[in-house]
C-alpha cells in the first residue's frame, strides 16, 4: 500500500493518464494495477501515518483484503472529507472506494453506495484530565469543539438546540486540529468518536480522558460510486470472508482493541 496524489504514470518520459484498467476478477479500477482509496488523515486508529510515513490502521488494513482479493495494491489518496461523503471524489475518478471511519446515513446514501457495516461506532466527550465536566449540561456557558462535516458535529449541534444548553460549538476542520484545540485549553472539551479518543489517550498518557459516551447507533461503512455493484459485491464478500475466518477479529484486535461481546 503507498500514497499517493494523482493518477498519472509516466511512459517514454512524457506524462500519461491511466485511464484505469481491470482486476483479476474482472471489477473495473480507476487505474491499473492498483485499488485506490480516498481517505482523510490522520484518522486513528482507522487511518493515520506511522513513523515511517506510512499510512496504516483499521480500515486500510480491512482494504488491503479487498485489494489482495483483487489482485492489486491498495493506493491511498488523502483528501478533504468533504469531497468524501458529498460523492464528488468518487465520481470525478480519484478513487475507488471511501475508506475513512464514515458513518452510514441516509443522507450519505444518496450519493454514495455503502457496504455491509464494518464497525459499530460510538461518540464519545473528551476533556483535560482533572476537568469536573462529565456531561454536556456541565459545559453551560463554554466552548465545544467538534470536528466539522462529521456525524458528531450533527449530533451535538441537534442535543444543543433541543435541550437549549448554553454552549458555542465549535467546528474544526480535521480531528488533529480538533485534538490541538482541546489540548491547548482553545476547548473545554471535544466530541469524536470513542475509539479514536482511545487511541489519543494511548498516545498521550494523562493528559485527555473520556468523560461520557454517547450511543447513536451509528454504524461505519465502505462507500463506492453509485451503481458500482462490481466492487461493491467484491467488498462485502470481502469483509464475509473476514468474519467468519477470523481474519476481522484479530485486525480488531491489532488497531482497536479486545472486540465487544456480541
Amino acid at each position: 500500500m503507498v500514497v499517493v496524489a494523482a493518477a498519472a504514470v509516466l511512459v517514454a518520459g512524457c506524462a500519461k493518464e491511466d485511464t484505469g484498467g481491470t482486476s483479476e476478477s474482472g471489477v473495473p479500477l480507476i487505474k491499473t494495477g492498483a485499488l485506490t482509496t480516498c481517505t482523510h488523515l490522520p484518522y486513528a486508529p482507522f487511518q493515520s501515518k506511522d513513523s515511517s510515513g506510512k499510512v496504516v490502521g483499521f480500515d486500510v488494513a480491512l482494504i488491503d483484503l479487498v485489494a489482495t482479493k483483487l489482485g492489486v495494491t491498495q493506493e491511498i489518496v488523502d483528501t478533504p472529507f468533504e469531497g468524501i461523503k458529498s460523492g464528488s471524489d468518487l465520481n470525478s475518478g480519484k478513487c475507488d472506494v471511501a475508506a475513512a471511519g464514515m458513518t452510514i446515513t441516509d443522507e450519505r446514501k444518496q450519493v454514495l453506495d455503502f457496504s455491509e457495516p464494518y464497525f459499530d461506532a460510538t461518540q464519545a466527550l473528551a476533556v483535560l484530565t482533572g476537568s469536573p465536566v462529565k456531561t454536556l449540561e456541565g459545559l453551560a456557558g463554554k466552548r465545544l469543539g467538534v470536528q466539522g462535516g462529521t456525524t458528531g458535529e450533527d449530533y451535538i449541534k441537534k442535543q444543543v438546540a433541543e435541550k437549549k444548553l448554553d454552549i458555542e460549538v465549535v467546528s474544526y476542520r480535521d480531528l488533529a486540529a480538533l485534538q490541538q484545540a482541546l489540548a491547548t485549553n482553545q476547548v473545554e472539551a471535544a466530541v469524536n468518536d470513542l475509539p479514536v479518543w482511545n487511541e489519543y489517550i494511548k498516545a498521550n498518557p494523562g493528559k485527555v480522558a473520556v468523560a461520557a459516551g454517547f450511543d447513536t447507533g451509528e454504524q461505519y461503512g465502505f462507500a463506492v460510486k453509485k451503481g458500482n455493484t462490481a466492487l461493491l459485491e467484491t467488498i462485502d464478500e470481502v469483509l464475509a470472508a473476514a468474519r467468519a475466518d477470523g481474519t476481522y477479529d484479530k485486525i480488531y484486535a491489532t488497531w482497536i482493541g479486545e472486540k465487544p461481546t456480541s
